[in-house]
C-alpha cells in the first residue's frame, strides 16, 4: 500500500470522526427542546395547613386577636380552635373583598392560598379559653341554640354547630364555643341588617336565620354561646 493511499484513508477517516463528533454536540439540543417538562399543573387537590409554618405568618394576627388566638379586647373574634378550613375561607373572603373589613383585606391581601391553610392549621391548634354566660339570658339562649323556636322558623344552633360548639369542619360550619358575646351578637346584627359574606350557599345560611332573631334573642343566644366550651375546660353557665 502507498504512502499516499495511507494518508488519503487517514485523512477520510479523521474527517468521519470530526463529522460524529459534530453530529453528537447538536443533536442533543432537538430532543432536549421536544422533552422540555411541561409547566407543573395547578393544585387540584386539597391543600393542608402548616401549622409549624404557620406560627411565623400569624404573628401579625396576635395584634388583635392574641397570640395563641385568645384576644382580650372582645371587639375581636377568639380564633383559637377554629377549624383550618373555616380560617382560611374567611381570609379568602376578605381578600376578595366579598367579606368587607379594610383592616382584614390588608392583612390578607399579600396571603396565598397556602398561607391561608399555614395560619388555620395554626389557630386551630390552639385551645380557646372558656367564657362565662349571663344567668338570666341562659333559659332562653338555650333553647334556641339546642332546640330552635319553630314558631320564628329558627333552626337549632347545635344542627350546624354541634352541642358544646365545636362546630363542624367538613361542612364549613365554625366553632362557636366561648366566643366573645359581643362579637357574636355584632354579627348577627350585621346578617339582620343584610349583610352577607360572599355569594355562594354557606354564605347565605346566617343572613337567613338572624334576620329571623329578634333583638333580646340576639342577646340571650350569644351569651350562651360565649358560655359554651369542651368538656375538658371549666364549666361555665349555660353549659
Amino acid at each position: 500500500m502507498s504512502f499516499r493511499r495511507v494518508f488519503v484513508q487517514s485523512l477520510l477517516a479523521v474527517t468521519a470522526l470530526a463529522a460524529c463528533a459534530a453530529q453528537a454536540q447538536t443533536a442533543p439540543s432537538e430532543p432536549a427542546a421536544a422533552a422540555a417538562p411541561e409547566a407543573a399543573p395547578a393544585h387540584a387537590g386539597p391543600i393542608l395547613g402548616d401549622a409549624k409554618a404557620g406560627e411565623s405568618k400569624a404573628a401579625a394576627c396576635g395584634a388583635c386577636h392574641g397570640i395563641d388566638g385568645n384576644p382580650t379586647d372582645k371587639q375581636y373574634p377568639k380564633l383559637a380552635g377554629q377549624n383550618e378550613a373555616y380560617i382560611a375561607r374567611q381570609l379568602a373572603l376578605f381578600k376578595s373583598q366579598k367579606r368587607q373589613n379594610p383592616i382584614m383585606f390588608g392583612f390578607a391581601a399579600p396571603l396565598s392560598e397556602q398561607d391561608m391553610h399555614d395560619v388555620g392549621a395554626y389557630f386551630a391548634g390552639k385551645s380557646a379559653l372558656p367564657g362565662v354566660a349571663d344567668d338570666a339570658l341562659v333559659a332562653r339562649g338555650q333553647a334556641l341554640y339546642r332546640a330552635g323556636d319553630s314558631k320564628l322558623g329558627v333552626p337549632a344552633c347545635m344542627a350546624c354547630h354541634g352541642p358544646d360548639g365545636r362546630g363542624m369542619a367538613g361542612a364549613g360550619y365554625p366553632q362557636l364555643g366561648g366566643q366573645w358575646t359581643d362579637y357574636v351578637a355584632t354579627k348577627l346584627k350585621d346578617w339582620k341588617a343584610g349583610t352577607t359574606w360572599g355569594d355562594d350557599a354557606n354564605a347565605k345560611v346566617m343572613p337567613a336565620i338572624a334576620q329571623k332573631l329578634t333583638e333580646a334573642d340576639i342577646t340571650a343566644v350569644s351569651s350562651y354561646i360565649e358560655g359554651l366550651h369542651t368538656a375538658t375546660g371549666t364549666r361555665a353557665a349555660g353549659q
